[in-house]
């Protein structure tokens, strides 16, 4: 992807390495999270430390959850809260969530100051191997889904495995769907591998999450590479 390449980091415990790695991002040394309530619960505090502890100051911005909160409406609120929290054009963004949060906060940094750093943190296995990876930031209109919207990368998407033990069963094979669909797209080895393990996976396997995930997010890499604007 050029000047628009980026790492995907996948493993367990990158929730604690956040912070050193958003230290090599840029300049600036504030970063303001955005979440959902629930998110924030399980894995907020534990992202607000490793950040706190490489040095940044640290805001959270509360989104609720659900796909008619990733508007306009809840763009301009997060807008009123950078400026109070007097964010410049070093602050880093920090999207802490499922595809919603992804959508509207890479939406917020590409507009913002006409454009911030940001960094993807997916917490569903559908963001992870789909919306956190290719630039498309969105926000809904009334009359269209992702109508308003910009292609921005994040510096970095950050995959921590351990994300997905607290994800609804019906979530997880909802992300577990869109990498079938890959295997049958575009990777018949994929497809045979989720076949032959699919008992590994749906008990999270980590070895078995990783590979699917990692597998997953070089198609859709390639996918965007080929057409960045597709």
């Amino acid at each position: 992807l050029g000047p628009r390449s980026y790492d995907i980091l996948i493993g367990t415990a990158i929730l604690d390495q956040i912070g050193p790695i958003l230290g090599k991002i840029g300049s600036g040394m504030r970063a303001i999270i955005f979440t959902n309530p629930e998110i924030d619960k399980l894995y907020g505090d534990r992202t607000r430390s490793s950040i706190e502890k490489a040095g940044f100051q640290v805001d959270t911005v509360q989104i609720p959850e659900g796909e008619e909160h990733k508007s306009l409406a809840s763009a301009e609120k997060a807008y009123d809260c950078l400026m109070e929290f007097n964010c410049d054009r070093n602050t880093i963004l920090v999207a802490l969530g499922g595809g919603v949060i992804g959508d509207l906060t890479g939406f917020i940094a590409a507009t913002f100051m006409r454009g911030i750093p940001f960094v993807q943190i997916p917490t569903t296995l559908l963001a992870q191997v789909d919306s956190s990876v290719g630039g498309k930031t969105a926000v809904n209109h009334p009359r269209g889904k992702n109508i308003i919207g910009a292609f921005y990368q994040p510096k970095v998407v950050l995959i921590d495995l351990e994300t997905l033990s607290t994800l609804p069963s019906d979530e997880f094979r909802a992300g577990l769907a869109e990498v079938v669909k890959y295997g049958v797209i575009a990777d018949p080895e994929l497809f045979d591998y989720l076949n032959e393990n699919s008992e590994r996976i749906l008990k999270l396997d980590s070895e078995c999450l990783s590979r699917i995930i990692e597998t997953s997010c070089a198609i859709k890499a390639q996918v965007v590479e080929n057409n960045f604007f597709n």
